[in-house]
């Protein structure tokens, strides 16, 4: 064997030892923590400003909070929530979510899957066109829909009553007529957004189920019935579950409609009836306490609907 010459044995000195590669990097470069790095805002926000509120208000609803002055009074909120307003205001609310969720699931069903066919022409200016309004504030439509279902003659509502030969609607004042425009309100503003859930949806129902049920002889109505709606079925419930929790949680419809009270309470809904007691009556002890009950409230009728639809069934059950 040759002895190693002066200079390479030179440039083998000359050479820095390769530095190790830094531990903390190599850490957080890992497989098993990238996935929580990435999803560690969404985390952090979570935990600052939906649990930290949410623990915070249950702890206020068992104080007395006046300006300068907390005090802990156990129940004593809780007791005074089931009251004669509370209950309408839990009634109208109820009526409410009842009316939005069947709405906005059939009607959008029916309009994406008519938007999904060869009938309609000019897909992509209808989609663009139903998805408007959900870009639109809701106390700017609010607005508008107030003005055109106004109480006087000229307000357009009125004015195509009285065309067709029927008398004017105090549309504000009646019980009805209130959650009339509160539904339609909400329905006109979320409906192309619930379209566009289903539309998604259909994309991935295979088509060789529908030639196989043409093959079979089966009519348009049988073919949505047993190869639309199966698919449809993890898209149908989570809408009907957004809708009944914004159902539940709604305010600036009716705020929009009436700001300083309806008559006889008829657009009173439960987050009004927290905002009338907590922020304007200045009593934060038992707005938080009907928070919690509404809160509670959510919870149950969410978990049973999921149970009823089958949404915690395993596939093939």
């Amino acid at each position: 064997m040759l002895p190693t010459s002066r200079n390479e044995t030179t440039a083998n000195l000359s050479v820095p030892p390769s530095k190790e590669p830094n531990k903390l990097f190599k850490f957080l470069n890992s497989k098993k923590v990238v996935p929580y790095l990435f999803v560690s805002p969404f985390i952090i926000s979570f935990l600052i400003f939906t649990v930290y509120p949410a623990i915070q208000a249950i702890i206020m609803s068992f104080q007395s909070v006046l300006p300068g002055q907390i005090e802990f009074i156990g129940l004593r909120n809780y007791t005074r929530v089931f009251n004669p307003t509370f209950y309408k205001a839990l009634s109208n609310t109820s009526i409410y979510v009842i009316f939005t969720v069947v709405i906005l699931l059939i009607l959008p069903i029916i309009l994406a899957v008519l938007l999904d066919s060869k009938i309609v022409k000019f897909k992509t200016i209808f989609r663009a066109s139903l998805f408007m309004p959900a870009l639109a504030s809701t106390i700017v439509s609010g607005m508008v829909f107030r003005l055109m279902f106004g109480e006087t003659d000229t307000a357009t509502a009125n004015q195509i009553l009285n065309w067709i030969g029927l008398e004017s609607v105090d549309w504000r004042y009646n019980a009805w007529s209130g959650m009339f425009l509160l539904v339609l309100l909400c329905s006109w503003k979320w409906m192309g957004v619930n379209i566009l859930y289903f539309l998604a949806a259909l994309q991935n129902v295979p088509k060789e189920l529908y030639e196989a049920a043409e093959i079979d002889g089966a009519s348009a109505f049988k073919k949505f019935v047993f190869v639309t709606l199966p698919f449809l079925k993890p898209v149908t419930i989570f809408v009907a579950t957004i809708s009944v929790i914004n159902g539940f949680r709604m305010f600036e419809e009716s705020f929009v409609f009436w700001e300083a009270g309806s008559p006889g309470n008829i657009g009173l809904t439960v987050v009004g009836y927290l905002y009338q007691q907590g922020i304007q009556q200045n009593d934060m002890g038992f707005g938080a306490a009907i928070g919690v009950v509404l809160m509670l409230i959510i919870f149950i009728v969410s978990f049973i609907q999921l149970i009823l639809t089958g949404a915690f069934k395993k596939e093939g059950q």
